[in-house]
C-alpha cells in the first residue's frame, strides 16, 4: 500500500520539485494538501487547496478516539484505543486518496510520545492505512499551533499568551509580536458583537479587512508543555458527578504544575496594563462558547475567533462543573463523548485564567492542522529549515 505522509526523514532522500521556491516562502500555486493531527483524545484531518488569502478546505474529519485512555496508569496504548484510532485513520486515508492529496503530513503528539508500544502502533497504522505518522516533539507541536492560530492574534497588543489544552498535555506559549503597530482586528461585523465579550468579535477565518499576522510575525519567547490534559486529569479525579471540592482540587493541581513557568515569567504588570492578549485553542474553550450562547448545535463559523470576558469564562466553567454527568451528556454542545472530560478541561482553563487574568479570552477552533497546511504551502515546515526562535521555560 502506498504510504502517506512524510514519516522520518530518510538519508539521501532527493529534494522535491519546487523546494527552492518554498524556501523563499512562496506558496504552491496548486495542488491538494492534507494535514492529520492524531492527539491523545482526537483524530483530526483537513484537506485543502491553497488560494491567495490562505487556503480553501475541501474535506475534513474529526473523531474522538481517546488514544491515550489508560496511558497514565499503564504507559501503554490499549488494544481498544488503538482499534478505535485505526478505524478513524482508515476514514482519513480514504478521504486523502479520494481528494487526490499529493502533499500530506500526519503527526502524532503526546500519547505516542509517551507510550512504550508506540513503534508497534505506528507500524500497524502504516500497514493497515498507508499513513506514515510522524511523532513530533513538544516544541514542534507548539510552533505548529502558533502558525495555525496566528491570524487571530491582534497585532496591536505586544504580548500574547497562547495555550492548547490537549488530552494528555497542555501547551503554553508566551509570544511577542515581531512587527507591532499594525491595524487591529475588526470591532464589528456580521455576527460580531462589541468588545465586552458578549459575542464573537474580530475577523474569523473568512473575515476581511485588517492585515492578519502569520507565524513569521511572531517570536516564541518562552513555552512550557505541562503533562496534564483532559484525559489524564479526568482519569485522576473521575469524570462523573463531581463536587465543588473535587473541582477546586483539579484547579489546584494545574496551578501547581504551572508554578515553575509562572515564577520564571512574571506577566502580572503587563496583564494589568492591558498589554497581554490571551488566545485558547482546544475543545474545552470552544465548548464554553457553545454553552454560553446555548447554541442548538456546534457552529465553527460562530465560535472561531469569538471573545469571552474573564468573568464569563469563570462563570461558565463553574456552571459546567456543577452539572451532573447526565446533564452534560444531554447538552447539545457537550454530548456523551465529552461529558466525562469537559469538567477536567474547565478546571485546567480556570487555573490558567486565574494565573493570568487578562481582560478577555479569544477562542480559536484551529491549531495544528492549520499550522501544518500553512507551513507546507509556504515552505515553513521543519524540512525547510525555517523555525521560530525558541527559549523554553
Amino acid at each position: 500500500m502506498a504510504a502517506f505522509g512524510n514519516g522520518q526523514r530518510r538519508p539521501g532522500r532527493a529534494k522535491r520539485n519546487g523546494a527552492s521556491a518554498r524556501r523563499n516562502g512562496s506558496a504552491r500555486p496548486n495542488g491538494v494538501y492534507a494535514a492529520l493531527d492524531l492527539g491523545t483524545n482526537n483524530c483530526r484531518l483537513l484537506v485543502a487547496r491553497p488560494q491567495q488569502d490562505g487556503f480553501r478546505v475541501v474535506d475534513a474529519f474529526s473523531r474522538i478516539v481517546r488514544l491515550g485512555e489508560g496511558l497514565s496508569a499503564s504507559g501503554m496504548l490499549s488494544d481498544e484505543a488503538m482499534a478505535r484510532t485505526l478505524d478513524a485513520l482508515k476514514i482519513c486515508a480514504s478521504k486523502i486518496r479520494r481528494r487526490g492529496a499529493t502533499q500530506v503530513r500526519a503527526v502524532a503528539t503526546e500519547a505516542c510520545r509517551r507510550a512504550r508500544n508506540c513503534e508497534a502502533f505506528l507500524a500497524r497504522v502504516r500497514s493497515e492505512t498507508g499513513i506514515e505518522l510522524e511523532i513530533i516533539s513538544q516544541d514542534e507541536e507548539a510552533k505548529l499551533a502558533i502558525y495555525g492560530c496566528a491570524p487571530l492574534i491582534d497585532p496591536e497588543v505586544p504580548d500574547i499568551l497562547l495555550f492548547d489544552i490537549g488530552g494528555g498535555s497542555t501547551e503554553v506559549c508566551w509570544l511577542k509580536a515581531a512587527r507591532p503597530g499594525g491595524p487591529g482586528p475588526n470591532r464589528a461585523g456580521p455576527n460580531r458583537a462589541g468588545p465586552n465579550g458578549a459575542g464573537p468579535n474580530g475577523a474569523g477565518s473568512n473575515g476581511a479587512g485588517p492585515r492578519r499576522l502569520t507565524g513569521e510575525d511572531l517570536s516564541l519567547y518562552a513555552w512550557s508543555s505541562i503533562p496534564i490534559g483532559v484525559i489524564s486529569m479526568a482519569e485522576r479525579f473521575g469524570g462523573g458527578d463531581l463536587t465543588p471540592s473535587d473541582y477546586d482540587a483539579m484547579v489546584g493541581v494545574m496551578r501547581e504544575a504551572m508554578s515553575d513557568f509562572t515564577e520564571l515569567h512574571d506577566l502580572g504588570a503587563s496583564i494589568a496594563g492591558g498589554e497581554v492578549q490571551m488566545l485558547g485553542t482546544s475543545g474545552t474553550v470552544t465548548t464554553l462558547v457553545g454553552v454560553h450562547f446555548d447554541l442548538p448545535r456546534y457552529d465553527r463559523s460562530f465560535v472561531d475567533g469569538s471573545y469571552l470576558d474573564m468573568e464569563t469564562v469563570h462563570r461558565i466553567c463553574r456552571r459546567i462543573a456543577a452539572m451532573s454527568y447526565g446533564e452534560r451528556a444531554d447538552h447539545a454542545c457537550i454530548g456523551a463523548e465529552r461529558a466525562d472530560l469537559v469538567v477536567a478541561g474547565c478546571a485546567i482553563l480556570t487555573a490558567l485564567c486565574s494565573l493570568w487574568p487578562a481582560e478577555r479570552l479569544r477562542v480559536a477552533d484551529r491549531g495544528l492542522r492549520e499550522g501544518m497546511l500553512y507551513t507546507m504551502m509556504h515552505g515553513r515546515d521543519r524540512r525547510s529549515g525555517r523555525s521560530l526562535p525558541l527559549s523554553r521555560a
